[in-house]
């Protein structure tokens, strides 16, 4: 036995809701990447003894699904002979929760170690760091900006001799992932997800430039990838512990340059009998790569994600999303369809040119012609770490100062057409309009027709529609059964009496849960009456009727004028009352 011990304590911060309570469940959707990756690294340091005759242990928390333990994990770095606290994977919005649990962790005379792409996004965009992360230094936590592969044995080593820094940046030295450690979280950990879900991501990068987007920046432009043999390690390690499902967190798999040998392999374990399922991340282009969705679905896609953002080519061209071609977006999601796989979309509102009267419009041609199974709609929001926050920082442009709200389901900047309450209003108005019955119907007779899992996409229509409606959060920050700890409550506002506290969250949980029975029922009732449609292989409408090259749907028309003339945009007809009126 190991005569002494090194503890590494990993948490993934949750975020506030807007009455400055931790957004917790049961179970929560969203496995954690980040926690996964660093718990994996901090194995592979126990693994290869980098301290010796020390035993190195890992427990890893998401904040998410777990009530954090504060003062058990005290108890246990100061049983240690050294230890530290790691916030990993903090977003914007779990900054400030972050800071939170720093400042106790930091009385309690705890290191602490902060990363993330907050931190990482903000050091590689702005000229100087801002006031939140300046005052998490000043509470004594060192920052790590930048990927962890190959230089974890630097950080432990550190905490082990009290040598910590207050800052490591590698933003500028992106490590290769062919030879990374692998992430893994244990099955009691990746059982707090709904569906069991854990994640790997089998690649980094991405070659575009969308202005709203950080990862580009915090992870680059160049496609990194692990190697066919490190995936299969991954998905038998989590066999071997009976998970089955993943979520593959490449923000952009098809320009993973090593997707076709990862998918071939995938489709040799499940023909050896290794039965997995996983979701993925694309974009709108992913139709074009020879074989790319017809491997996906042999491999095990079931859901993919895809980076639609919106329908208007004036809109794309202002995020500098040139990669979107819309008359291309109805094939593209007919090939998922066809492949039996339910398709997720982000649809971005607020572009500058954006106005109410032209999202209503949008939105009905898109419930119209595109044969999306579930779209989640987005505030365009100026995230640290993006081109458009360097851009609003550089010229002094109002945004909210609480990053709290960054989560995407807040508006934190004005509008140049749209009054705050305006577009405030047109971002609940499209949640219904998307979700109302009539169109939740028309969505499950299109996956019936192609063969999907309805009760599958009927129980997604419903979490998402009640995740915002009756949640009040985003979908991707939903779960099953919230919870609140009293205690837990942003710093700055007051803790509430426990007399009144808890009557008012037994209340609060007995009518979400009538409410999620109603919708549920509600939805039920549609799910089986498309079930029970003797006809239901036949049902055809516009989304699902295949376009001609030379057809001009209402989408195209809309949108003619917009359209850039780029190779294989159609083109524009002549019309011959401008004809004549140019004449």
């Amino acid at each position: 036995m190991a005569s002494k011990t090194f503890r590494a304590i990993l948490i993934k911060p949750s975020h506030y809701d807007d009455d400055g309570y931790v957004i917790q469940w049961a179970r929560s959707s969203i496995p954690s990447n980040s926690l996964a990756a660093l718990y994996g690294l901090i194995r592979d340091c126990a693994d290869r003894s980098i301290l010796g005759d020390v035993d190195i242990a890992v427990t890893p928390y998401d904040e998410t699904n777990t009530v954090i333990p504060f003062h058990k994990i005290i108890r246990e770095i100061r049983a240690a002979d050294a230890g530290f606290v790691g916030l990993v994977g903090v977003q914007s919005n779990q900054f400030p929760r972050a800071l939170d649990m720093t400042r106790t962790f930091r009385e309690a005379g705890i290191p602490v170690i902060i990363g993330g792409f907050h931190v990482s996004g903000c050091l590689a965009m702005l000229p100087e760091l801002p006031d939140d992360i300046k005052e998490a230094q000043s509470l004594g936590a060192a920052i790590y900006a930048g990927e962890a592969e190959g230089r974890m044995d630097e950080i432990i080593e550190a905490v082990w001799e009290d040598r910590l820094k207050p800052l490591y940046n590698y933003m500028h030295d992106l490590p290769e992932m062919s030879r990374a450690s692998l992430p893994f979280l244990p099955a009691d950990n990746v059982s707090r997800t709904a569906g069991s879900y854990t994640s790997f991501d089998s690649g980094r990068g991405c070659p575009f430039q969308c202005s709203f987007c950080t990862i580009i920046n915090v992870q680059g432009r160049k496609s990194r990838y692990r190697t066919p043999d490190d995936i299969e390690e991954i998905i038998r390690r989590n066999a071997a512990q009976g998970i089955k499902r993943f979520f593959i967190t490449d923000d952009n798999f098809a320009r993973n340059k090593n997707w076709e040998a990862i998918l071939d392999r995938m489709i040799a374990l499940r023909e050896e009998g290794l039965r997995f399922k996983f979701i993925l991340q694309v974009d709108t282009l992913c139709h074009r790569l020879e074989g790319f969705i017809e491997k996906a679905a042999k491999a095990g896609c079931n859901r993919v994600f895809i980076g639609l953002e919106n329908i208007d080519p004036d809109a794309l061209m202002a995020a500098k999303k040139r990669q979107n071609k819309i008359w291309e977006y109805r094939k593209m999601l007919q090939a998922w369809k066809d492949a039996g796989v339910v398709t997720y979309a982000g649809y971005i509102l607020g572009f500058p040119d954006d106005t109410p009267e032209k999202i209503r419009r949008n939105m009905e041609i898109l419930k119209k012609e595109l044969p999306l199974d579930l779209v989640e709609f987005f505030f365009l929001t100026p995230l640290p770490g993006s081109e458009d926050h360097q851009k609003m920082v550089r010229e002094g442009v109002w945004m909210d100062p609480d990053v709290n709200k960054y989560d995407l389901n807040h508006r934190v900047s004005h509008h140049p057409k749209m009054s705050d309450a305006e577009w405030e209003a047109i971002y609940r108005e499209c949640w219904e309009v998307c979700f109302d019955e009539a169109h939740v119907e028309r969505v499950l007779r299109r996956g019936a027709a192609r063969g999907v899992k309805t009760k599958q996409l009927f129980m997604g229509l419903g979490a998402f529609y009640g995740s915002v409606t009756i949640e009040k959060v985003h979908p991707l920050e939903a779960g099953f059964l919230r919870r609140k700890v009293r205690r837990q409550r942003r710093r700055g506002m007051k803790l509430e009496n426990p007399l009144l506290f808890y009557p008012r969250y037994a209340g609060e949980v007995f009518y979400k849960n009538y409410q999620w029975a109603k919708l549920y029922l509600r939805l039920r009732r549609i799910w089986q009456r498309v079930e029970a449609d003797p006809d239901k292989l036949a049902y055809m409408d516009e989304a699902l009727r295949p376009v001609s090259e030379d057809e001009t749907t209402e989408l195209m028309a809309t949108f003619e004028d917009a359209i850039p003339q780029t190779h294989g945009a159609p083109v524009k007809k002549k019309d011959p009352a401008r004809l004549e009126a140019a004449e």
